[in-house]
C-alpha cells in the first residue's frame, strides 16, 4: 500500500534531490520537506516554461480573447477552438490555415503554438522565408543535416506565410525533405495565402510539389478563412478618425 511518505519520496526522486534522499529517514517526517519539494517543482516548471517559450520564438501576438471573430466572412471558430485542445499534436496531424493576407492566420497559429508550449510541448515558430532561406544558404551537407534535425525535432513546427514569395526548386526540395521527416511523426501548422492548386506558383517547376502537398494534407485539418483584410479595415478606420479630427479642428478655428 502506497503511503503519503512513499509518494513524497518518489517526487524527490523525480527531482533528483540526492542530498535530501540520502538523509530521507531523518527528513521524511519533518514539516518542511513537503514544502521544499513543492517549491522545487514549481520553480523547475517555471524555468522549463520560460525555456520553451524562448525556444518557440513566437514573438509578440494578440491573445485569442482579443481576436475579432466577427470580422472574417468565413472562419470556423468551433474548429479552431477544438485545435486549442491540442489533440492533433498527440495524433501527429497537421493544420493548414488558408486565406488572404490580413485575416489573422498568423495570430491564430501563434495562439495554437502558445497553448502547445503551456501544455509542455516543444514548439518552433518560423516564417517560410526565414526557414527556406536559412536551409538553402548552408553550404555543407553536415550543416544542412544538423539544421534539418533542428527543424524536424519540435513536437509542433509552425511555418508561417507560405505563398508570399516564390522559391526555387532547391527550396521546394528542402521543404519536402523537412515535411517528409516530420510526416506521421510530428505536427506542422502551415499558414498560406494560396490554395494548394496555386502552390505551383510558389514553387515553379518543382517536381516535388505534388508529393509535398500529399504529405501535408494526408493527416490534416484544413481551415479556410475568407474576407477582407483586417489591417486594411484598421487603416481605413484610422484615416476616417484623422479626417474627423481635422474637420473638427478646422471647424473650431473658423
Amino acid at each position: 500500500m502506497t503511503t503519503p511518505g512513499d509518494a513524497l519520496r518518489r517526487r524527490a526522486q523525480t527531482l533528483q534531490l540526492h542530498g535530501l534522499l540520502a538523509h530521507w529517514p531523518d527528513a521524511a517526517d519533518t514539516a518542511w520537506v513537503e514544502a521544499l519539494i513543492g517549491w522545487e517543482e514549481s520553480e523547475r516548471a517555471r524555468r522549463s516554461l520560460e525555456r520553451r517559450l524562448a525556444a518557440a520564438r513566437l514573438g509578440r501576438f494578440k491573445p485569442l480573447a482579443d481576436f475579432d471573430w466577427n470580422w472574417p466572412a468565413q472562419c470556423d471558430r468551433a474548429a479552431l477552438s477544438e485545435l486549442m485542445r491540442l489533440d492533433f499534436i498527440t495524433q501527429a496531424s497537421n493544420v493548414i490555415l488558408v486565406g488572404p493576407s490580413g485575416l489573422g492566420k498568423t495570430t491564430l497559429a501563434q495562439n495554437i503554438a502558445y497553448q502547445a508550449v503551456l501544455h509542455g510541448h516543444t514548439v518552433l515558430f518560423t516564417s517560410a522565408g526565414q526557414l527556406l532561406g536559412e536551409l538553402a544558404a548552408l553550404d555543407s551537407d553536415s550543416a544542412l543535416r544538423r539544421r534539418l534535425r533542428h527543424y524536424a525535432a519540435p513536437a509542433l513546427l509552425v511555418i508561417d506565410e507560405v505563398g508570399y514569395l516564390s522559391y526555387s526548386d532547391r527550396h521546394a526540395d528542402l521543404l519536402f525533405e523537412l515535411i517528409n521527416r516530420r510526416y506521421e511523426q510530428k505536427s506542422t501548422v502551415i499558414t498560406t495565402n494560396k490554395a494548394f492548386a496555386e502552390w505551383s506558383e510558389v514553387f515553379p517547376n518543382a517536381a516535388c510539389v505534388v508529393a509535398l502537398i500529399d504529405r501535408l494534407v494526408h493527416h490534416a485539418e484544413i481551415i479556410p478563412i475568407k474576407g477582407q483584410s483586417y489591417r486594411r479595415k484598421q487603416a481605413e478606420e484610422h484615416a476616417r478618425a484623422r479626417a474627423r479630427k481635422r474637420t473638427a479642428k478646422d471647424g473650431g478655428g473658423a
